[in-house]
């Protein structure tokens, strides 16, 4: 993945969590909660702001490692994603993230109403932190969406991704 700003997305039915990092790849930090509803504008107006050189978005395989129905409906929206946004999509597995991310926020003492609103966020700081540390290890643990070989017919698996 390219060096510099990078927008993680944790794309939920309901709400999709923001993070960034700076252009180093040192530090992720959330930046929003947008309603799945209806994101465009304000998905439009983060990578305007940011300008990430691309966006990396959390793929929800199931715990055994196959992509089930989530995964699915993000593989099949990554293609109008990039499009409508203008900006290069990565994929990385996400599995527990916000599981993790409430953890995280319930040992700082926040109560699950508290959590509600940022939990996606902090799921989004853990996706890209999993890809900066694995950048910074010299690893790979993103791979990138090719649009010309997705279409509705293309079984939406890793390997294919």
């Amino acid at each position: 993945m390219p060096a510099g700003v990078r927008v993680a997305l944790d794309w939920g039915e309901r709400r999709i969590g923001v993070a960034a990092c700076d252009r180093f790849g040192q530090l992720a930090f959330p930046v929003a909660t947008v309603a799945a509803a209806d994101p465009w504008a304000q998905l439009a107006a983060i990578v305007a702001d940011y300008e990430p050189v691309g966006l990396i978005l959390g793929y929800p395989l199931t715990l055994a490692g196959e992509p089930g129905l989530a995964a699915q409906r993000i593989a099949a929206l990554a293609p109008d994603l990039a499009t409508r946004l203008g900006v290069a999509v990565w994929f990385v597995d996400e599995r527990l993230t916000s599981a993790e991310a409430a953890d995280k926020l319930r040992a700082a003492g926040r109560t699950s109403k508290q959590q509600r609103q940022i939990v996606d966020q902090q799921a989004a700081v853990a996706i890209l932190e999993t890809v900066l540390a694995a950048e910074r290890a010299g690893q790979a643990v993103a791979w990138p969406l090719e649009v010309a070989t997705i279409s509705a017919d293309t079984p939406t698996t890793k390997e294919n991704l």
